[in-house]
């Protein structure tokens, strides 16, 4: 297959592989995604395929505006609008109950869909133009790290996809924030670019998932993207060291070894001389982090590293989603110091 690769000038080309069941990479301001027709079936399936992502696993649906939230879900609460007015367009996932014209296999079976109105103004325009919702993951292969580029996607679905739209890198750099709003109080299932502390702001109490903080068992299904698998991994195996950013940062160089890599904050680095490195960015400054971690996690798959020792933020804020992808990437092998 020859992957077209698309501008802001193609929009009705972007929109046109959709309406016939293609498979589109679509920009967000979070990371680049692997969109298809989320009404078609066959369409979704062949995102699987792409990505090798297990089936259990639900995809979320992408809509360009809060108008479009009846088409495809029932039973929906005031809370749904209440954040949609604060967060949308955003890097905000909503859960909520699906209408039966929503497959199953976007689901994964559930009787409930995410849905996210993105705030990238070429994703809603294809989107629009399209006239369906875009079911989206990652645009990765399962488990490797999100594309934060139209290259770096790239790298993973050349040949396996129709075409890809070319919107510059992403601004936040994790995923989406998803809050189940199905239950009570409502649910952090995944945290992201809307913050925990702007979602008790908004809502009041809201309860986070076991699974933010730990590996969901074989048994367990998951109720949203990200939830159960090892996930966002490069290709040698990672240690999370936490704890206070110089202490963790002496930790890493006590324990070094020929071979390794590291992924540090810019003031630790020369601490690392020769070492193959990545740095997230100032240990102040946790949304530049949150753009850096996933192109951090990937350089390395382009070296031969035995092992990979990451620096990680507090759980404040958008520290709570980075620390959730870096926790994610080490399969939650974590030293505190």
């Amino acid at each position: 297959m020859n992957t077209l690769r698309l501008t802001g000038r193609d929009l009705d080309t972007a929109a046109d592989i959709l309406r016939r069941g293609g498979l589109l990479g679509i920009p967000t301001e979070t990371v680049y995604g692997l969109g298809a027709n989320g009404l078609d079936p066959a369409a979704v399936e062949h995102i699987f395929e792409a990505k090798g992502r297990p089936q259990d696993n639900p995809l979320i649906l992408h809509i360009p505006s809060a108008q479009w939230l009846p088409r495809y879900c029932e039973d929906i609460p005031p809370a749904a609008y209440l954040l949609a007015e604060q967060f949308w367009p955003g890097p905000l996932t909503m859960i909520l109950r699906r209408r039966d014209l929503v497959p199953d296999v976007v689901t994964a079976g559930l009787d409930t869909v995410g849905m996210r109105c993105p705030a990238h103004p070429l994703c809603r325009e294809i989107i629009h133009r399209a006239g369906v919702p875009v079911a989206a993951p990652s645009g990765n292969t399962s488990g490797r790290p999100s594309p934060t580029t139209a290259a770096a996607m790239l790298e993973d679905m050349d040949g396996k996809i129709d075409g890809i739209v070319d919107g510059g890198p992403c601004a936040v750099g994790v995923e989406s924030t998803i809050v189940d709003l199905t239950v009570t109080p409502p649910r952090l299932l995944r945290p992201g670019g809307v913050t925990l502390e702007q979602l008790r702001a908004a809502l009041g109490e809201v309860a986070v998932d076991s699974a933010v903080t730990r590996l969901m068992g074989a048994g367990e299904h998951p109720r949203a993207p990200g939830m159960k698998y090892r996930h966002y991994a490069p290709k040698a195996p990672v240690t999370v060291v936490k704890g206070p950013p110089a202490a963790a940062a002496e930790y890493i160089r006590a324990h070094l070894e020929p071979g390794d890599g590291v992924i540090c904050f810019d003031e630790y680095a020369p601490l690392f001389p020769g070492c193959p490195l990545e740095q997230l960015g100032p240990s102040t400054d946790v949304p530049e982090q949150a753009r850096r971690v996933f192109e951090a996690l990937r350089w390395f798959d382009g070296t031969r590293v035995k092992r990979i020792w990451a620096q990680c933020p507090d759980d404040e804020g958008i520290g709570l989603a980075v620390a959730n992808r870096l926790n994610k990437a080490a399969g939650f092998h974590i030293i505190q110091v």
